[in-house]
């Protein structure tokens, strides 16, 4: 097929302003984010502590977070991986939205001052503590397929399998599965294109913050991830906190990074504010 002069003209004038775009939208941001944090500096008051659960290697965990709530995801063993996803607790319907968190916040670099959007352009979950910022949005978790071709037949769970039963338990189907979001996951791009993981990055007891910005239902899986080259299936233990998160004020870090986060706080508080 031969393209028209037009057609061409055309292609390079909508990247042209996807350009323009992409600049304004990375080099606008009111706030610079800030540097990882450590487990130590960052301690959780025993008053505010609403659950705490030990998730074993391989397996999964399902849990209600209401708006305000947040809740605190420990690599204990500094093991890859924990894959999460979220749905609005009172319409299933809007979920968690990778491509939108990743386009609208033009970038797919997950760390504190991140926000992480719903199909409707709101705010699920925002990330106001962490100490890696080394998160995946782009690969996903395993699979039967892919455990299976890594590690051989065994009885080695995976993130698919794990979403699929989890979500059963919160009243939801194989169709309410989408992409998920891979915490402790160093995923890199390397230069030709390619998906890469930037082995030594993650540490024991590192961790991440993620504040409920309306009422969730959440279900994590606790499996490697698929780029892992850790070529034993050993996942570690997660620590899992659930817990009261301190108001957010005006000037809240998640709420003003970009002027995206702006608006889609703004769309979020309107739901509470009829």
């Amino acid at each position: 097929m031969v393209m028209t002069e037009e057609k061409q003209a055309e292609i390079a004038a909508r990247r042209q302003r996807y350009e323009e775009l992409r600049v304004a939208g990375q080099t606008r941001a009111p706030r610079a984010l800030p540097p990882p944090v450590l487990l130590a500096d960052c301690p959780i008051p025993e008053a505010a502590i609403l659950v705490r659960e030990t998730v074993p290697g391989g397996w999964y965990w399902t849990t209600s977070l209401s708006r305000g709530e947040a809740l605190r995801l420990i690599n204990a063993n500094g093991t890859s991986s924990v894959a999460l996803l979220a749905w609005n607790r009172h319409e299933r319907s809007e979920r968690l939205n990778l491509a939108d968190t990743i386009k609208v916040q033009w970038s797919s670099v997950i760390r504190k001052g991140r926000i992480l959007l719903s199909d409707m352009g709101r705010v699920l979950l925002s990330v106001i503590e962490d100490s890696c910022f080394a998160h995946d949005a782009l690969v996903g978790g395993s699979t039967a397929a892919s455990t299976l071709a890594k590690y051989g037949a065994g009885p080695f769970r995976n993130t698919r399998d794990n979403f699929i039963a989890a979500a059963a338990k919160c009243g939801l189907e194989r169709r309410d599965i989408g992409p998920c979001i891979t915490f402790f996951a160093p995923v890199v791009v390397v230069a030709d294109g390619q998906f890469g993981w930037d082995d030594g990055r993650l540490r024991a007891g590192d961790f991440v913050d993620l504040r409920a910005e309306m009422d969730l239902d959440v279900v994590i899986s606790n499996c490697p991830h698929p780029l892992d080259p850790n070529p034993a299936y050993t996942p570690g233990p997660i620590d899992v906190v659930r817990f009261k998160a301190p108001p957010s004020a005006t000037e809240d870090l998640c709420r003003t990074a970009t002027a995206e986060a702006v608006r889609a706080f703004e769309m979020t508080d309107a739901m509470f504010d009829r």
